[in-house]
């Protein structure tokens, strides 16, 4: 890989997926707070194929708790129509 002052430099890389199967094959207590956030998040996608309609509402919430206005995310909510 090319570094910020123009030399290439050998280095291991991996992507989104490569990294999460790694994590989750470390046999460590350390891991296990990432492991089972992987696996809630898994499990809450594949409730939202199920049921779109969770998605909908965990975006909502998520903006509520980010501090948006009402206005605000109506107006994203609104573009996807």
């Amino acid at each position: 890989m090319q570094s910020a002052d123009g030399k290439y430099y050998k280095t291991d890389a991996a992507d989104v997926e490569q990294l999460f199967r790694l994590i989750q094959s470390i046999p460590s207590p350390k891991a296990e707070p990432f492991k089972l956030w992987l696996s809630l998040l898994a499990r809450e996608r594949l409730e939202e194929i199920d049921d779109p309609e969770q998605g909908i509402e965990r975006i909502l919430e998520y903006y509520h708790r980010k501090g948006y206005s009402e206005n605000w995310i109506n107006q994203r909510l609104n573009l996807r129509k």
